[in-house]
């Protein structure tokens, strides 16, 4: 039986903060192939989190199908807008979400990795960072330091993470980023700079991917996922209807489960995919094929 198997691999996914997202979807079908789970998570969201754990309140989504729990090796503060502790302001290096934290910037996570794990501690680092201050705003009343803050939280920092983290992986190691279509399609609602940043993120992991790769034998991928319902999906405002539009237009007019998107992307880290690098792969229940509503109050029947 062909079958996924990520014994003795380690993986890193930046950006879990509770149960709902695809983040953590991802280090669950991770664990499920038997890989070992560490997570990087935001600071103002770190303490809600780790009470989360603490008191169990999200231990029916962490069961695994043997019915252990989704354990988390190591659980580190990671703002992935700053690359150095010295670039984050002194009002966020003093706010008391982060003066406790120690160094929670791209660098401090390098470099506590290989202090707690070793030189090579990686094999897998899943990017499931994004944020849009001004993600309500048409493009065309976003200030330059909205967009700007758009493009670096979730964009950039993959390149950061690349270029600071590849040379902790072991050989046949993997990235991941997760994107969205308004990279190539407008998708009103979605602005702040957020479709440019996304644009970039898969501009960008093709780019990493010929660097990463001849530097350090790596792959790097990303998946446009569909729209889901989840809490950090909620500052975007409408994020129902668009589930809804998508569910009513797609080849597959099924609501897309976070465990799909999960599924692909174990696939994707695995050795399975060892001749997949580059790519864009579109996990929406193939909404990303069409070019007419065929729902969704588009007046036109099956």
């Amino acid at each position: 039986m062909l079958s996924i198997d990520l014994r003795g691999k380690r993986a890193l996914v930046a950006g879990v903060a509770d149960d709902a997202g695809y983040g953590f979807a991802i280090a669950k079908a991770l664990a499920q192939a038997e890989a070992t789970v560490c997570t990087g998570t935001w600071p103002p969201a770190l303490n809600i989190f780790l009470n989360l754990l603490e008191r169990g309140k999200i231990n029916a989504a962490r069961k695994l199908s043997d019915g252990s729990l989704l354990e988390f090796e190591k659980i580190y503060p990671l703002d992935a807008a700053y690359d150095t502790l010295a670039d984050a302001p002194e009002d966020i290096r003093t706010n008391k979400r982060y003066k406790d934290v120690g160094d929670f910037s791209v660098e401090g996570l390098r470099q506590r990795l290989v202090q707690d794990l070793g030189d090579k501690p990686l094999d897998i680092v899943v990017h499931s960072l994004a944020n849009g201050p001004e993600v309500k705003k048409p493009l065309l009343e976003t200030s330059r330091p909205g967009y700007l803050a758009a493009v670096s939280v979730s964009a950039y920092s993959l390149v950061s993470m690349v270029a600071r983290l590849g040379p902790l992986m072991r050989p046949g190691g993997a990235f991941i980023s997760l994107t969205y279509m308004a990279s190539e399609r407008v998708v009103p609602g979605y602005g702040g700079g957020m479709s440019s940043a996304k644009a970039a993120l898969e501009s960008d992991t093709r780019t990493l991917a010929y660097e990463a790769g001849r530097k350090y034998g790596l792959r790097v991928n990303t998946i446009s996922a569909g729209p889901l319902a989840s809490r950090a999906a909620s500052a975007i405002g409408g994020i129902d209807k668009m589930v809804k539009y998508y569910t009513a237009n797609a080849p597959l007019p099924q609501e897309l489960g976070a465990d799909e998107v999960a599924m692909a992307a174990a696939f994707l880290l695995s050795p399975l995919a060892s001749g997949i690098t580059g790519s864009t792969i579109y996990v929406d229940k193939g909404y990303h094929t069409m070019g007419m509503a065929v729902g969704g109050g588009a007046g036109l029947g099956e």
